[in-house]
């Protein structure tokens, strides 16, 4: 059985990340789906702007959690590094591709925060201040989040010198980068929101 313990943890934390935060919240609270409105998108920013910020809150909070417990649990289970690494990669897969979901979730970026703080308090940190300096110098906070991403394994290296958690953390950063195709299209042609900025009516 003790061999089957890090196949059934990494299976957990994909069955984690695949509760949709924004989702269950909005049906919570009798809210419209988020994915029906707006970006579309199942996650807080969309939550935000469509049904306000308590219930943009507990979004985020959701899906940051869902990336701390998985990879606390394989660590007070004592999971050797790669395995510790994997929980954080199959919960952020998870929000990505979310079996309960028809395989269509959020973009990652409040999961990969979770993962990074519960796999080192310091990559946490680097990347929230990575992503509050680059939306102050720029005011987006799509390109702040998509800089900090792929600063992630430069932090990941520096602080853990693991090749495993390297990799974990390159393929997340990756993966970031690719499902925010859409932001990266509206910042090239000068379309995206700014932080701060209402939408002009039409």
């Amino acid at each position: 059985m003790t061999n089957f313990i890090p196949v059934i943890l990494i299976a957990i934390a994909y069955l984690m990340g695949s509760i949709a935060s924004a989702i269950l919240v909005c049906k919570l609270f009798g809210l419209d789906d988020p994915r029906s409105e707006g970006s579309g998108n199942p996650g807080a920013t969309n939550v935000m702007r469509l049904h306000g910020k308590k219930a943009a809150i507990l979004t985020l909070a959701g899906d940051v959690l869902k990336g701390v417990i998985p990879v606390v649990l394989a660590k007070a289970l004592g999971s050797s590094e790669i395995i510790i690494a994997l929980c954080g990669l199959a919960a952020f897969l998870g929000h990505l591709f979310p079996i309960f979901f028809s395989f269509k979730g959020g973009k990652g970026v409040a999961t990969l925060i979770g993962v990074l703080f519960a796999t080192h308090w310091l990559l946490g940190l680097a990347y929230v201040l990575s992503w509050a300096f680059f939306a102050l110098l720029f005011r987006y906070s799509s390109l702040a989040a998509l800089i900090s991403a792929v600063l992630t394994p430069l932090y990941s290296w520096l602080i853990l010198h693991d090749i495993n958690v390297l990799i974990c953390h390159s393929v997340m950063a990756v993966l970031l980068l690719w499902r925010h195709q859409s932001n990266i299209r509206k910042l090239i042609a000068g379309t995206e929101d700014k932080i701060g900025q209402k939408k002009q009516q039409a």
